[in-house]
């Protein structure tokens, strides 16, 4: 039972977003993963939305920081200072020390996962827990995966895609590839740089994405005019810019995507794929949200595709649904927590049974 005062807590850490359940009552925090720091002096100056209405519009003083890259820490000092801030506002009282279960890429590394794990610690966890996000995702969108039947989940993430085959509780065949909406963004702002000669912002090209961006053909096509600095001039232009352009820019990450997809298909054992194939495949995260995007995995691959009832939160919905099973959690794998005179990382043992 978690000690008095402490609430259990779920994280779901991601590279745009970082929602936190809180057991017993939901997800209470939905913000970006961006933090606003003083250069000089390293104070933090704001965290979540705040902060991230400061990208490219703070002084040479402030820096607004994304502290995660491909799912994976790239700040630690500022993931930390961000999960402390999140921590602390879901936690009624100020010196409690929660369990944490905390979501993860499936292809991170053991160090990558050792500095999760520390970051969380650091931040004022008492236990961390680790649950694989297209494991979160699937338990969140309500797929029953204890049971001996293969399921397919695709989870479009800020900086990751998982792409993972479940059944019988665990993952059979999964592959984890550091592409998502950013580097959707990315494609969008480089192709206006070379065929346009403008530069944009990443927020102006996050905006086109949601506006136009699409995964295969529109029925009907949308135009909209874009703001931006011409790179010749150096002075505010405008140019008008269509959703067939914006597919074309994002066609190299939307295909690498859809290569991943079909790759963990011939990959998967016969038998899963035969349920795969009559149940369809889950997709999930925000860059799902891509316009027809089911429409291409469903013509790539020839089996069925829909969204998650909520891309956006069935990660984090899945992980606080797994503090239910936290105790059954920790006799299969124990987690992990900070002594309290040593600093340094240790597995915590398992009550005897």
């Amino acid at each position: 039972m978690p000690s008095f005062g402490n609430r259990d807590i779920a994280v779901d850490l991601g590279t745009a977003n970082t929602l936190v359940y809180v057991r017993g009552e939901g997800i209470l925090v939905s913000e970006p993963s961006v933090v606003a720091i003083d250069t000089a002096t390293n104070a933090v100056h704001a965290v979540g939305e705040e902060a991230k209405r400061m990208i490219g519009r703070t002084p040479a003083t402030i820096a607004a920081i994304r502290p995660l890259r491909h799912g994976v820490i790239a700040d630690f000092e500022v993931t930390e200072q961000m999960l402390r801030y999140f921590i602390r506002r879901v936690q009624q009282r100020r010196w409690s020390r929660p369990r944490v279960v905390m979501c993860a890429p499936s292809g991170i590394t053991e160090v990558e996962k050792k500095a999760v794990v520390e970051a969380s610690l650091s931040a004022g966890a008492r236990e961390v827990r680790l649950i694989e996000e297209p494991v979160a995702a699937a338990i969140g969108a309500g797929l029953d995966i204890a049971e001996p039947v293969g399921h397919m989940v695709v989870d479009v993430g800020g900086g990751t895609t998982e792409v993972a085959v479940l059944s019988l509780g665990g993952m059979v065949v999964s592959q984890s590839l550091r592409i998502g909406g950013y580097e959707l963004d990315e494609a969008i702002s480089g192709h206006i740089r070379r065929v346009h000669r403008m530069a944009i912002g990443q927020q102006t090209a996050e905006d086109i994405k949601i506006e136009l961006g699409s995964a295969a053909p529109l029925e009907q096509e949308l135009m909209t005019e874009v703001r931006g600095r011409d790179l010749t001039t150096g002075l505010p232009r405008e140019i008008p810019l269509g959703s067939e352009e914006v597919r074309d820019a994002l066609a190299e990450p939307v295909e690498a995507i859809i290569g991943a997809i079909r790759d963990t298909l011939e990959r998967t054992p016969p038998e899963l794929a035969a349920d795969i194939s009559e149940r369809g495949i889950l997709l999930a995260g925000g860059g799902a949200l891509l316009g027809a995007f089911a429409d291409r995995v469903r013509e790539e691959t020839g089996m069925p595709a829909g969204l998650a009832e909520s891309p956006l939160t069935c990660v984090c919905l899945g992980s606080g649904m797994s503090l239910e099973e936290y105790d059954a959690m920790d006799r299969l794998d124990r987690p992990f927590e900070r002594s309290a005179t040593r600093r340094r990382l240790r597995p915590s043992r398992a009550p005897a049974r």
